[in-house]
Formats: structure tokens, sequence, C-alpha cells
């Protein structure tokens, strides 16, 4: 039994890519490494930016990355690591009014399965010593 999420404790991360591919690849890392529970792909994002005293006009995939506060250092390297953007989008938002249901799943999907103590292997027996 997980004890009842607050309200600080979820989160939406939301970052942008420039391909399907490389949207598919974070969030698949993201969910199979736990930090988030699951990962929203929105494409045919058009987005309009100054970069580097530029404008800029492209399309880009949005991810919208549902997991717990205390995952949010991990959710950020994963990102920088695999995006490659030269300054990756990383914005963090609280969620406020999660269905308890709901908020108890992100915590399921986001436990480390605990390890379990490793058995001992039995010393070698040692051949009796030769007379």
């Amino acid at each position: 039994m997980h004890p009842p999420m607050r309200a600080e404790d979820l989160l939406v991360v939301v970052t942008s890519v420039g391909t399907e591919d490389q949207a598919i690849d974070i969030a698949h890392a993201l969910v199979r490494n736990r930090q988030a529970a699951c990962v929203n792909l929105m494409p045919n994002v058009h987005s309009i930016y100054r970069w580097k005293g530029r404008i800029c006009d492209d399309g880009e995939f949005l991810l919208f990355i549902k997991t717990r506060a205390r995952e949010l250092e991990a959710v950020r390297e994963t990102i920088q690591k695999m995006n490659t953007y030269e300054l990756p989008e990383v914005l963090a938002y609280r969620v406020h009014g999660a269905s308890p249901a709901f908020a108890s799943w992100i915590a399921k999907a986001t436990e480390r399965p605990k390890r379990r103590p490793r058995a001992k292997k039995p010393a070698p027996k040692r051949a009796a010593a030769a007379r």
C-alpha cells in the first residue's frame, strides 16, 4: 500500500524535440527507467522563437512527462543527455487536483523495485588433507 500522494509530489515536465524518433526514444527511456509513469507525445507543434539573434520557425514534438518531484533531476539528466538541442527545454509544473487513483498510479509506476539481498554462496568444500 502506498501512502497518499501529496499535490506537491506530482509534476508534469514539458520538453520539446525536433524529431519523432527522438521523442519516442526519450519517452521510452524515461518510462523504462521508472523516471516517469507516462509520457504523452504531441506532434505537429509549431514553435516560433528567438535563437542567437534570429527568429526561428520550426516544427517540433512536445513531450508531457508525468512524474514525481523526486524524479525531476533524473528526468532533466535523461532529457539533456538524449536531446540533440544545444539548450533543451525542461519546464516542470506542479500538479494540483489530481485524482487520488491517478496519483497513486504515478507513485506505483515510478517506484523502483527493491533489491533483494544476494544469497550467500556456500563456501567451497575443501578436499581432505593428504596424510
